[in-house]
């Protein structure tokens, strides 16, 4: 097994790689081998300082705008060939600010659209090199999340395209699966994770009964990009302690 999780040799881009969830995929690749690329929102590395729940120490970090479709196809990559696509991009916008077409769509651009952008992208680097591709959903996308329609709309989305691009590209020897979180510590749920009595309700709903660590999302994103998962496409795992069972 340890053999299998050797990613040496293999490129790896993690797109919302920056921080949170994203941030420890890119890490844990990065220590099993492979040259991990990352890309954020932020003008570079070091503006990503004063983030608690950010290490890019050993990643190669690009600026791009997701929101933007034709920032994403014009992108020149500082890699030439790609072994595993990791999909973390996300953004959510509190106090009801969903419910405003305007902002619906921001989160359905960057949440939804910029992966299809990504995966089409990168098509072609995939293929040549039988690669895998990774979608980070959300437990959201097994229920209703209250106040943020835009928010689980993207992440059901999500899950749905995991599906249809696993159909499509296994033709092209490109897996492609998922992985749906559930309430994990990171800078995006702090409206939750800062309150001791929202994480106790969450907590109680939860049959393990604690939060999730960043590093237990990451430990499936390895074990999905390697041979131990060859036989498996379409699939989006929540990773959740079961909050989904409820």
């Amino acid at each position: 097994m340890t053999q299998e999780l050797n990613f040496s040799g293999k490129t790896v881009l993690v797109v919302g790689g920056s921080s949170g969830i994203g941030n420890a995929i890119a890490q844990a690749f990065l220590a099993k081998g492979a040259s991990v690329h990352v890309w954020g929102t932020r003008a570079d590395a070091d503006a990503y300082a004063d983030s608690p729940d950010s290490n890019l120490a050993g990643l190669q970090y690009e600026q791009v705008d997701l929101s933007d479709s034709q920032a994403i196809e014009n992108c020149l990559p500082a890699f030439d060939s790609l072994d595993v696509l990791v999909l973390s991009q996300g953004i959510v916008l509190y106090d009801r600010a969903e419910f405003q077409p305007n902002n619906f769509r921001k989160v359905i651009e960057v949440n939804l659209n910029s992966l299809m952008d990504c995966c089409a992208r990168f098509h072609h680097m995939l293929k040549a090199s039988a690669g895998s591709v990774i979608v980070i959903s959300s437990s959201s996308a097994f229920h209703s999340t209250r106040g943020n329609p835009a928010y689980g709309a993207s992440k059901t989305g999500a899950m749905g395209l995991t599906r249809n691009l696993a159909d499509a590209w296994a033709a092209d020897s490109i897996r492609v699966n998922g992985i749906a979180p559930g309430m994990v510590p990171t800078k995006m749920t702090k409206a939750t994770t800062d309150h001791p009595k929202r994480v106790e309700a969450m907590c109680a709903q939860i049959p393990l009964g604690r939060l999730g660590r960043t590093e237990e999302v990451a430990g499936v994103a390895l074990f999905l990009a390697s041979p131990l998962a060859s036989y498996v496409i379409g699939q989006t795992i929540p990773v959740d302690g079961g909050l989904t069972l409820r």
